[in-house]
């Protein structure tokens, strides 16, 4: 007798068994850019929100096809309303349209770190020398905080920048905390004040953003590009004390120029432009600022 092959029962394929592709899935501030938009280059980027520490958000700008070249813009803190984000995106580009913008590299260390740091929240000894000094400029203009409608539909706290202490002459202008810092050539107590206001709690109702400011401070303090104040003042010391040359210093750091008879001598135009004592070519004046890695350069050439 054959035997013969039964068919096996129909089963139900339980769902589980069906090979499905499933993305993972994506936060809030993960699933769509801001904006998108293409450098001077031409190259097409966009800007996009991360999640960080705490339920904070990355504002960040980067290569739209390889993701790569990632820059942080700001890193709002979670109780920010979700429209900053937009915010500091909008503002961000109105920047680009007017002038060229770098913002650092976006590191890893920014998705361990709080928006406002613990270690960065003012002390009573720091409030009191803060406020003991009016922020004014050689120039004798007056940098203010104050409530600024900047075209769009939150107003901002931002500083400001008076033309004389009385605020006559002309209009105050929106500054940025970098530029309050240039003018005055020191962090403090432009530092202070900011860190400060930041740091008191909101009024109910009020609708008054930080979040371009929050940015502003955190780019600042993290920036690579510092004050050269401090380094002109050793530098000028040093040649005093020890009777050297700006030429001398220029080529202990490899700035070596030539003659039309081959003699060699130091490049002091470069070594005055990092020193702040002399402005970059088409600047109407020297440049507060420079580059760690520049001044560590100096330094050590000055000390040599």
């Amino acid at each position: 007798m054959s035997s013969t092959l039964a068919p096996r029962p129909a089963t139900r394929r339980s769902p589980a068994t069906l090979v499905v592709a499933r993305r993972p899935r994506q936060s809030a501030h993960e699933r769509r850019p801001l904006a998108r938009y293409a450098d001077r280059e031409g190259n097409a980027r966009e800007v996009i929100t991360r999640a960080g520490l705490h339920g904070s958000v990355l504002v960040v700008d980067r290569d739209a096809l390889s993701h790569g070249d990632c820059r942080l813009l700001a890193h709002l803190a979670a109780d920010e309303p979700p429209e900053n984000a937009a915010l500091v995106c909008a503002l961000y580009l109105d920047h680009l349209r007017r002038e060229p913008v770098r913002a650092r590299r976006l590191s890893a260390e920014d998705f361990k770190t709080a928006a406002l740091r613990d270690q960065d929240a003012p002390d009573p000894a720091a409030v009191s020398a803060a406020l003991a000094l009016p922020p004014f400029d050689a120039g004798g203009a007056e940098y203010r905080l104050a409530v600024r409608g900047c075209g769009m539909s939150i107003p901002e706290l931002r500083w400001s920048r008076l033309s004389s202490p009385d605020g006559r002459g002309e209009p105050a202008r929106i500054v940025s905390v970098r530029q309050a810092v240039g003018a005055l050539e020191s962090y403090e107590p432009i530092r202070m004040l900011t860190l400060m206001a930041l740091a008191a709690p909101a009024r109910p109702g009020a609708g008054i953003s930080t979040a371009v400011l929050r940015g502003e401070l955190q780019r600042l303090q993290l920036s690579p590009i510092v004050l050269n104040r401090r380094l002109r003042e050793v530098a000028l010391a040093t040649i005093e004390r020890e009777r050297v040359t700006l030429s001398e210093i220029a080529t202990r750091c490899g700035r070596v120029k030539r003659d039309a008879d081959g003699n060699e001598s130091g490049e002091t135009s470069w070594l005055a432009r990092r020193l702040g004592l002399m402005p970059e070519g088409g600047k109407a004046a020297p440049t507060p600022w420079i580059h760690t890695d520049v001044l560590a350069l100096i330094a050590a050439a000055a000390s040599a």
